[in-house]
């Protein structure tokens, strides 16, 4: 009987222990590499002994995934990435936990946009543009000039000297991408993409891919959101970073979801990052991203852009995260149909405009000017108008994200990237053929 007792207390006890140990996790699931959330992972536990955070690593549209299809069994208190619309997306699908989180000092908006969302389920933490990181080796050895907005990547002494990342595998893109389309217009916004696409030698899988690939020199120019750039300056790289006159500045986020197994640390978490503590972490060398606290930049390093300054990106645009989050999925496969499964095809057709020009310029023939004209329209041609990625019965056939690179689309999706796809074939196999028969004019 004493032994019996005894057993039973001892399982007791276990099973408190367990209790506790799960208690004092909480679990976040991110999109941010390591440099970002090893540091956080420290000063956190170190504030708060005994509590582990666990990071589980996902690209942003693989997070959003991952939390719609475990929400019945839901093992994750936090989500914690740089996209805004994707919150969104997050908030809609019923995921999120409004939750009142304490903290001084942080205003209700930066270059006037809210940094937290009105219903109390997601906040922000940091800032972010998004702009051009160039690598200074490479443009002086490749005699370069350096490219500060968006049209000086269209042009063809930059052909195979750019980088940038799906939209569809990296939450920072998508927002790169929705902020072109929204400050030059559907039309014009496609078309400079296209033009810049035309000009990479690289689309890669995860939005470090870029940065990476601009530290060691295997591209001169690559897209990217602003602290990739600034980490990179900052840990001793030759590189720089100018933000486009096109841009925005979002706020990078961290929600609590719903029936998280460890709500209470979950909103320790969110007040740490807020915190004195949380923002200067902000900048530290290997994370290098913008507070959201003005306080924070006395501490700053000299030449560190303060989004609060009158002279910060004064031509930002008000980026519309509705219409964002609306036509996310949709922006998306647009990019990859035209873009990013098409790059060899849009890069034969970009170059072979690039050489008729060149010709054209010389020999000032007028037909094959008209040639170049009518192929360039066919490169910027779009399958769909900007009324109809605005329109809710359009967009909502998009369901599946290509979060993953072999993710299958199937049904109404499926049917309408097809068409999509025969669509953008055919306009670059013409415009190529078109740019050509100009060339020999």
């Amino acid at each position: 009987m004493k032994k019996a007792l005894t057993l039973s207390l001892t399982a007791a006890a276990l099973a408190m222990t367990s209790a506790m140990a799960f208690a004092d996790t909480v679990t976040v699931v991110t999109s941010f590499p390591r440099d970002l959330t090893d540091p956080f992972k420290t000063a956190f536990e170190a504030a708060h002994p005994g509590t582990t955070l666990e990071v589980v690593s996902r690209n942003t549209n693989a997070a959003v995934s991952y939390l719609q299809e475990t929400r019945s069994a839901n093992a994750v208190d936090l989500m914690w990435a740089s996209a805004p619309d994707a919150f969104e997306v997050l908030k809609a699908d019923g995921l999120l936990a409004k939750v009142d989180v304490k903290a001084d000092g942080i205003p209700d908006a930066i270059g006037g946009y809210p940094i937290n969302d009105s219903d109390g389920t997601y906040f922000g933490f940091a800032a972010s543009g998004y702009g051009i990181m160039y690598n200074t080796r490479y443009i002086k050895a490749n005699d370069l000039p350096i490219a500060k907005e968006w049209d000086d990547l269209k042009r063809p002494e930059y052909y195979g000297h750019v980088a940038m990342s799906a939209p569809s595998r990296s939450g920072t893109t998508h927002l790169t991408v929705e902020t072109v389309l929204q400050g030059e217009g559907w039309d014009k916004g496609w078309a400079t993409w296209k033009w810049i696409a035309g000009n990479m030698n690289t689309v890669t899988e995860r939005s470090f891919g870029v940065p990476d690939a601009v530290n060691s020199g295997a591209t001169g120019f690559g897209i990217v959101i602003d602290f990739f750039g600034l980490a990179s300056k900052a840990s001793g790289f030759p590189v720089d970073l100018v933000y486009p006159s096109v841009t925005a500045i979002v706020p990078a986020n961290i929600g609590v979801i719903k029936n998280a197994p460890n709500q209470a640390g979950a909103v320790k978490f969110v007040e740490f990052l807020l915190s004195p503590k949380g923002q200067e972490t902000l900048l530290n060398p290997a994370i290098m991203r913008l507070p959201v606290n003005p306080a924070a930049y006395k501490n700053a390093p000299e030449g560190f852009p303060n989004p609060f300054s009158k002279d910060f990106a004064p031509g930002a645009i008000a980026f519309d995260v509705d219409l964002s989050g609306e036509r996310y999925n949709l922006v998306n496969s647009l990019f990859d149909v035209m873009v990013t499964y098409r790059l060899n095809d849009l890069r034969a057709a970009v170059s072979a405009i690039q050489k008729a020009e060149a010709a054209q310029a010389k020999s000032g023939n007028a037909k094959a000017a008209e040639l170049i004209a009518e192929a360039r329209k066919l490169v910027e041609a779009l399958p769909i108008t900007e009324a109809e990625s605005k329109d809710p019965s359009f967009t909502q056939v998009f369901t599946t994200s290509r979060a993953k690179p072999d993710t299958k689309v199937v049904g109404r999706q499926a049917e309408v990237e097809q068409g999509w796809d025969a669509f953008a074939v055919e306009n670059y196999r013409k415009a190529r053929e078109l740019a050509e028969q100009a060339a020999k004019l």
